[in-house]
């Protein structure tokens, strides 16, 4: 079959495929763990047995998917790379509604009149905390990713990040999907994360983050409000998201080569290609 897997000779109970391919799954994160800029910090073995259960067909239910990080952690371009390279092997072999993308920044309430009172986003931005849960109404995420999970269509909103802090309600319908994805600051906190069936965590260093982060408030104008933006989500970072990781399934390296995590997820998907789609 693939690489690594191999049916055990000795033992006297029978191999699944699901067996199977949880045993490449494992090497293939084994090797991973091992490779000189590996993605990885670290995983779950349980993660590997429901990577396995829905590659085989064991679960048929939707997957969903919960990436959160701190701030410029990396976490929205490991999503996007995720989603590209899903959605070229989707686009190549024809297969319909692969993925949907639930973005945890659109859930920001709407924060325009008071970004109006204070006449910049960058005053307003001094005063109004964003860096907490409690900015976001998470429990309209749940609701819609849960949704969407039972296969109904919703409409999604839509926060404007270019400094108005206005959110456009019913903005984007989303389809429901084989792959529900979702990433942000607070995407695995206790009023959203129950609804992932695989939580992950992306770690960065404190230097490399700091560097990201006065390269994007320079984009976004903060000016001499960057300083207290950093320092305020760092602090609240301490209390609200790094505990996250704790219970996430995978932990990856927010600061390894782009390339690498395609390369990684394109062997996860030489599974399902040689499962379904190979001659």
């Amino acid at each position: 079959m693939m690489q690594y897997i191999t049916t055990s000779q000795n033992s006297t109970k029978p191999t699944t495929l699901c067996d199977e391919i949880e045993r490449y799954i494992q090497k293939v994160f084994e090797t991973e763990m091992k490779a000189q800029g590996s993605i990885l910090v670290s995983y779950s073995p349980f993660v590997i047995k429901k990577i396995a259960a829905y590659l085989s067909g064991r679960i048929k239910m939707p997957a969903s998917i919960g990436i959160a990080g701190e701030t410029a952690s990396g976490k929205s371009t490991i999503t996007m790379d995720l989603i590209d390279t899903i959605e070229s092997f989707a686009a190549e072999f024809n297969i319909p509604d692969v993925i949907t993308r639930v973005n945890t920044d659109d859930y920001y309430y709407d924060r325009s009149e008071m970004v109006k009172a204070a006449g910049s986003f960058s005053e307003f931005a001094k005063k109004y905390d964003l860096d907490v849960p409690q900015a976001l109404e998470l429990e309209l995420m749940y609701k819609h990713i849960k949704e969407l999970l039972s296969g109904k269509e919703t409409y999604l909103p839509k926060y404007d990040m270019s400094g108005t802090a206005k959110r456009f309600d019913n903005y984007t319908l989303a389809k429901p999907s084989k792959i529900i994805i979702s990433e942000g600051l607070f995407t695995l906190t206790d009023k959203v994360k129950d609804a992932f069936d695989f939580k992950i965590y992306v770690d960065i260093d404190e230097k490399i983050k700091k560097e990201r982060f006065y390269i994007r408030a320079k984009e976004r104008d903060l000016g001499d409000s960057a300083d207290i933006i950093y320092k305020n989500a760092n602090e609240k970072a301490e209390v609200h998201i790094r505990p996250c990781k704790k219970q996430a399934d995978i932990v990856l390296s927010g600061s390894a080569d782009r390339i690498n995590y395609k390369n990684f997820l394109n062997r996860i998907i030489e599974v399902v290609h040689e499962l379904y789609f190979a001659d």
